[in-house]
């Protein structure tokens, strides 16, 4: 894992997102998008409390930067992300031609806490990233912020 220390701010803005989440009172999950020169160019977290389960932040990223950016940008940005990306935002990054994900925890891990909680497992399979999209660079988990990640999931499950 080649994840730099100039890059753990946004990995921590993505544990933000995730708790702004949880006190919206939906699933704890946060991503920014980041351009090639380093700046901020858009976040979002979970959203999916208002029933349209697709509304998962690594999805909104993905279709703003597919209305925001030349695919030349996209190419060159990275997603930072509180948890690696499901199935759909896995093929939603690929199909627009994002670059690297950087995520704090992984599916795996997200799966063994949402079982240790006595959670039903979700109706689509948890899978790896390049799983679903190989050309895609992913680099996580991120273990100085996958504690903080664990606790707001095990806070959501036990309302």
């Amino acid at each position: 894992m080649v994840v730099k220390e100039s890059e753990l701010p946004y990995l921590r803005r993505c544990v933000e997102l995730a708790a702004e989440a949880l006190e919206a009172g939906d699933e704890p999950f946060g991503s920014v998008l980041v351009g090639a020169g380093g700046v901020i160019l858009a976040e979002d977290h979970n959203r999916v409390a208002s029933g349209d389960r697709t509304r998962h932040p690594e999805f909104e990223l993905a279709r703003w930067s597919a209305a925001h950016l030349t695919p030349e940008e996209r190419a060159a940005a990275t997603v930072y992300t509180s948890g690696e990306h499901c199935p759909m935002c896995a093929a939603a990054h690929a199909w627009v031609g994002l670059g690297r994900i950087v995520y704090v925890a992984s599916s795996a891990q997200l799966a063994s806490w949402l079982e240790e909680s006595g959670v039903p497992a979700p109706p689509v399979r948890t899978l790896p990233v390049n799983e679903i999209a190989p050309g895609v660079v992913v680099e996580g988990p991120v273990p100085e912020f996958t504690e903080r990640v664990r606790q707001l999931h095990h806070r959501f499950h036990r309302r």
